[in-house]
């Protein structure tokens, strides 16, 4: 951890900011190691607090090497007790990640002799390219998931409920060393599968359908995300040319990857094969995103993005089609961006029809 505390040093250096607080959970870790902390607050010189609830304070304690950690307890005022120390190491300009309005304004009343600056952006660019480390975690979350998506492949079957399934998958995914899932996972089927985040959850699986399963496993803070859609027995010819559809645009995508590429012209090179077999205005969301100790950051592939791949990313390609009443698909894995071309993440089978 004393690498990325170091190199965050050395950012705050080059933009002029003397100290930064960090309030998102996932960037404690990212620098600390530990899940839990309630802030972080990093001088640009020496400084590195970590401040913790007395709930977590003996188990951040055991955890964090390369920051000092200092008790939360009931009843203290978290704000004045940063303010505090802001005023005592002389702080004139604090960047920081995240904070609601009303902190805010808290702490900008207490230091009337500093700036705050919204510089979330400070944060993202240490995180969005991956060391080995990451790799290896993100590489794990991996499998897990995909043993999930191969476990949900071999037992999905008509009558299941949406959730039983879900249920299954989840179970397997645990069992398998994963911590938790990245999100909720999401079976929709028929007409709920045109909905990109899914239903309820309550409805029962039947022949034919449409079922799109989106799933990712949570490994020691880091995340996976991958979608593959099937039907129970015959899939009518709609169905199929829309599947064959998503999947070349997943394909074409893929092929255009590599480091410099502009997120948004991989984007458009999916968009343009949906457009192309006339689904385009059915493409209802971005080509993907960026993955890692939150499972939606930057990079972002969309049309208004603004970001370069570089060596190092880690995204999600996922092209889809939905069309309400009818139902839809959606092909999704991870990838590692590499100099040239990408590492595939997840890996389970592409196939639409299953029993």
């Amino acid at each position: 951890m004393r690498r990325r505390i170091d190199s965050l040093r050395e950012t705050l250096h080059k933009e002029g900011l003397e100290g930064y607080l960090v309030s998102n959970g996932a960037n404690m870790l990212y620098l600390t190691g530990f899940e839990g902390g309630s802030r972080l607050l990093i001088s640009a010189d020496e400084d590195c607090i970590l401040y913790v609830h007395r709930v977590n304070y003996d188990a951040a304690e055991d955890a964090v090497k390369d920051c000092e950690v200092r008790r939360v307890d009931y009843g203290d005022d978290l704000e004045r007790v940063l303010a505090r120390r802001i005023e005592s190491l002389g702080l004139k300009s604090l960047g920081f990640d995240v904070m609601d309005a009303q902190t805010y304004m808290k702490i900008e009343k207490l230091l009337r002799e500093t700036e705050l600056k919204p510089r979330r952006d400070v944060m993202w660019a240490l995180r969005k390219v991956k060391g080995e480390d990451e790799l290896e975690l993100l590489r794990k979350a991996a499998e897990i998931t995909s043993m999930g998506m191969k476990k949900a492949l071999e037992i999905v079957e008509d009558g299941m409920v949406e959730r039983e399934l879900a249920a299954e998958i989840d179970y397997e995914m645990r069992k398998l060393g994963s911590e938790g899932t990245a999100f909720e996972t999401i079976v929709a089927s028929g007409p709920n599968s045109a909905y990109p985040h899914g239903g309820r959850g309550d409805r029962r699986l039947k022949r034919g359908d449409l079922i799109v399963i989106d799933i990712g496993a949570r490994y020691r803070g880091y995340c996976s995300d991958m979608t593959r859609t099937v039907t129970l027995g015959e899939a009518s010819p709609r169905k199929i040319e829309i599947y064959e559809a998503v999947k070349e645009a997943r394909e074409k995508a893929l092929r255009i990857i590599r480091g410099g590429v502009k997120a948004r012209e991989v984007d458009a090179e999916a968009r343009r094969t949906m457009a192309e077999k006339g689904y385009g205005e059915r493409f209802l969301h971005g080509l993907g995103h960026g993955v890692g100790l939150e499972v939606h950051e930057p990079p972002m592939l969309n049309p208004k993005s603004e970001d370069v791949l570089t060596p190092g990313n880690v995204v999600t390609v996922e092209p889809g089609i939905y069309i309400r009443g009818f139902g839809g698909v959606r092909i999704e894995d991870t990838v590692l961006v590499l100099e040239e071309g990408v590492e595939v993440l997840t890996r389970a089978p592409y196939q639409m029809v299953v029993r």
